[in-house]
């Protein structure tokens, strides 16, 4: 009778540990959503900003003919920023920096873009460009806030990947820390405006 009852206990404890681990991987599993859809809302704010460029260019072009240069450089970091792609469930550093080099050298190119349409009185009075202007910065707002809710999504994943014990269960189903969204080197200096 005795071993039946030691017996009972064993199997209510296991029954415990793995009801246990279980809301756990859920859990786990449930934050890794979270930071997957987060970086897709990075992603899909960065299309939305690429899309809204093809326009600019166009009417900044029937203003500024001229300005070639400075259109070609950023028909080529568009290219170059849509193609770069990071696979959420690799979010390593050196692919994260990539891609925010890829996106920083469009933000270079479409500074100078702003700067040049300054010498072109009609074109800052054209209503279409005003939208699009407008449009761009709306969208770069969005790109601020879905790269901070990106990195909240991973901080609350990180915290529960490191956290006894549920890191127990992190490490035997292979759960690893994703990288956060950092600024680019050399973002804490003003960009230099030259006429």
């Amino acid at each position: 009778m005795k071993k039946l009852g030691c017996l009972g206990i064993i199997l209510i404890a296991v029954v415990a540990l793995v009801l246990w681990g279980w809301g756990k991987y859920n859990s786990l599993v449930s934050q890794d959503e979270n930071v997957n859809k987060a970086w897709a809302q990075v992603e899909n704010q960065y299309q939305r900003r690429a899309d809204l460029i093809p326009n600019l260019v166009e009417t900044v072009k029937g203003y500024a003919e001229h300005e070639s240069e400075t259109l070609q450089s950023v028909i080529e970091a568009r290219a170059k920023a849509t193609s770069v792609t990071v696979d959420p469930n690799n979010l390593t550093e050196e692919a994260l920096k990539q891609y925010q080099q890829a996106q920083g050298e469009l933000t270079n190119a479409l500074g100078r873009l702003m700067v040049s349409v300054e010498r072109y009185p009609d074109l800052k009075a054209n209503q279409n460009f005003l939208e699009l202007q407008s449009q761009l910065e709306g969208t770069e707002n969005r790109v601020n806030n879905a790269r901070d809710e990106f990195n909240q999504a991973a901080q609350t994943y990180n915290t529960m990947v490191r956290k006894f014990p549920a890191n127990i269960v992190a490490s035997l189903f292979g759960f690893k820390n994703k990288n956060y969204f950092a600024s680019a080197e050399g973002a804490s200096e003003a960009p230099k405006v030259q006429f």
